[in-house]
This record gives C-alpha cells, sequence and structure tokens, in this order.
C-alpha cells in the first residue's frame, strides 16, 4: 500500500473515529507543539542551538500527518503496532515512537468548553470555576476499564480487583453537565478503590466547599458527598421501610427515576467514550492507561463541544398531576401520526410496491 492510499485509509472516520473537518482542526493545533518538542529534543541531543537552515538534515520516515493519524488509528482501534506499520510502509519501531510522541499531545490539551471554542478545562478547579460562572449543573460518575493483571509476587497485586466486576480494572471519575457534554475526566485509581475514596483523595469534595453555588447529581456510591453537602449534591432518595404505605413506595419511586433523568447523561458520555476500544478492555502497560484516557476524552470533548444542546426531558418540561400521568408542554406540538387507512400518493405508492431505485 502506497503512503497516499495508507493516509487516505487512515484519515477515515471509521478508523480514525475523527471527521475531515475536526482532523484537519487537530493537525493544525498539534502542529507546533510537535515541532517544538522535536527542536527542543534536538538540541538537547546536540549541546547547542541549530545551525543549519529549518529542515534541513534527513527526512522523517513517518511525516507528521501520518504520526497524527497512526496515533489516532490506535487509540480508536487498539491494533498492534506491528499491524499499523505494516499498514503505513515503515517498522514497527518507528510507529511506537510516533505514537509516543503524539499521545502526550493529545494528553494535555485539556476538554472543549461548549461555545467557546478558544478555552480548554484542564483541572477540577477550571471545571468547578467554570460551573460556578455559567451556572452549570454538574454530573459526577465513575466507570471501570479492565486492565492487565499484575505479575505474581509484585506488591499490590490485588489493589486492581474490583469488588463489582471480578475483574483487574482501573477506575475514573466522569463529570458532564446538564447537556450530556463531557467536562472533565480522571482522578485514575486501582478499581479496589471506592468511588467515595477518590472523591476525597482527587480533591472533589474540596471544590464542592470552594464553590457553594455549584450543583451536582450523583448515583448511589456518592452518598457519603451527598450527605456532607445536601445542598448541592443530589443523590438518589433512600428507598422507604417493607412497611411503608403503598402512596409513600409509589412517590419514592417517582422520585428516583426524576433523579436518575436528570442524572442519565453522565452514562451517555460513558458510553460515547467507550466507543474507543482501549476504553473497553485496555491492553497496554498499565502505566500509559492514564495517558491513553486523557488523549481519548479530549477528543470525545471536541466531538461533545461542538453537538448542540439536548432536548428537555419529560420531567423538566412537565409536572406530576394527581392522577399520576406526565403531561408536558411539548405533547401539543408533537405531529400527528398517520392515518393507516389513508392513501398513499402515486409516488410513495410505487416506492412502497417496487422499493427504491
Amino acid at each position: 500500500m502506497t503512503p497516499s492510499s495508507a493516509r487516505a485509509v487512515m484519515s477515515h472516520p471509521a478508523f480514525c473515529g475523527l471527521d475531515r473537518a475536526h482532523l484537519g482542526d487537530l493537525i493544525e493545533e498539534l502542529a507546533g507543539p510537535w515541532t517544538a518538542r522535536c527542536e527542543a529534543a534536538l538540541r538537547e541531543r546536540r549541546g547547542r542551538n541549530r545551525q543549519r537552515a529549518a529542515g534541513a538534515g534527513p527526512d522523517h520516515q513517518l511525516v507528521f500527518v501520518d504520526r497524527v493519524l497512526v496515533t489516532l488509528v490506535y487509540l480508536r482501534l487498539q491494533l498492534p503496532h506491528a499491524a499499523l506499520a505494516k499498514l503505513s510502509g515503515v517498522t514497527r519501531p518507528t510507529v511506537t515512537r510516533a505514537i509516543h510522541e503524539i499521545r502526550p499531545l493529545l494528553a494535555r490539551r485539556g476538554f472543549a468548553v461548549p461555545q467557546q471554542p478558544g478555552v480548554r478545562l484542564r483541572t477540577l478547579a477550571d471545571v468547578f470555576a467554570y460551573a460556578e460562572a455559567e451556572g452549570v449543573g454538574l454530573r459526577v460518575d465513575g466507570t471501570e476499564v479492565q486492565v492487565r493483571r499484575p505479575r505474581a509476587g509484585r506488591a499490590g497485586r490485588k489493589a486492581f480487583v474490583s469488588g463489582k466486576k471480578k475483574q483487574n480494572t482501573a477506575k475514573t471519575t466522569t463529570i458532564s453537565d446538564g447537556s450530556g457534554r463531557l467536562l472533565w475526566a480522571g482522578a485514575h485509581r486501582p478499581g479496589r478503590m471506592h468511588d467515595q475514596t477518590a472523591v476525597r483523595t482527587e480533591g472533589i469534595a474540596e471544590q464542592f466547599r470552594l464553590h457553594s453555588r455549584v450543583k451536582a447529581e450523583v448515583d448511589e456510591g456518592y452518598r457519603g458527598m451527598a450527605n456532607e453537602f445536601p445542598d448541592q449534591v443530589s443523590a438518589p432518595p433512600k428507598k422507604p421501610k417493607d412497611d411503608a404505605p403503598l402512596g409513600e413506595r409509589h412517590a419514592w419511586r417517582e422520585r428516583r427515576r426524576r433523579q436518575s433523568s436528570r442524572r442519565i447523561c453522565v452514562e451517555h458520555v460513558i458510553g460515547e467514550e467507550k466507543k474507543w476500544r482501549p476504553l473497553q478492555r485496555y491492553i497496554g502497560r498499565r502505566e500509559y492507561y492514564p495517558e491513553t484516557h486523557a488523549a481519548i476524552v479530549g477528543l470525545v470533548s471536541d466531538r461533545a463541544a461542538r453537538r448542540p444542546a439536548r432536548r428537555r426531558t419529560s420531567t423538566e418540561t412537565g409536572a406530576l398531576p394527581a392522577h399520576g400521568r406526565l403531561t408536558t408542554t411539548s405533547q401539543s406540538a408533537r405531529p400527528a401520526r398517520p392515518d393507516p387507512n389513508r392513501v398513499p400518493s402515486r409516488k410513495k405508492f410505487a416506492r412502497l410496491t417496487f422499493g427504491a431505485r
């Protein structure tokens, strides 16, 4: 396969996970940092500044655009380096070197902000300051990814065994807004550590103390944080006792459904992250997992920031009347269902009968 045909294949969204416009913007964004990194490495190796003009010397076996494409394909499909080398027409060490050059640049990009192209969120403090300034409600949840089991006899081998998954996993915390757009993902820890412990060790609870106007929706795993910040953090309501009246149990079920409807968007964000193969089951070295995860979620946030805000759910647009059925303001605007007894037009009848041509 020629380099031009390999580039055309790897730049397809099915391989790299990005559309052409997004890919072009990403290459333009990374070109400057990559050039500066290469020049700094050469200066350190020579021990002095460049004496020849820029561009002189041997050419790269894999040019910058191909290095970005190889890294994106690896992050999207987790193909072996040998397969990517065969596809690109280079050796396997060249592909490995390219991935180790581009992946840190992707990991340091941060997270995109909706409708603010020049702003990136890189720390938890940035996320909470943005949420407080813009009045954004946060959705917080954790997720697990299966990783390789540590070698026998190594200290801390049981730290990665998840009590929920019964596998060796790595956990991360994901924060999104109410429209299902990713704002931050991190707080990496072994699978044995509880979500509540990660909240305290990573400083999430401290950010709630510093930003008292920030609201968040969480699941049952963050019950302790909801008890500590009852005016800011909303967790699912506690289940009533078995001898509770039927009306109380129905009210609990409805409150739980409404809280889940407000929080479900962060689950959709996690599902979007796991469309990338390394976040389904990571088979690389565990020390590279935080960098790989940061590179992928940065790209996911770019795509999410370009999407328009979601439609309001039924729990936000309507109230629950006395008879227990939801009435929403959007029901009157819904189009009427087609009449099954209506005779279709000649063109539609031909399409239904003979198929599209």
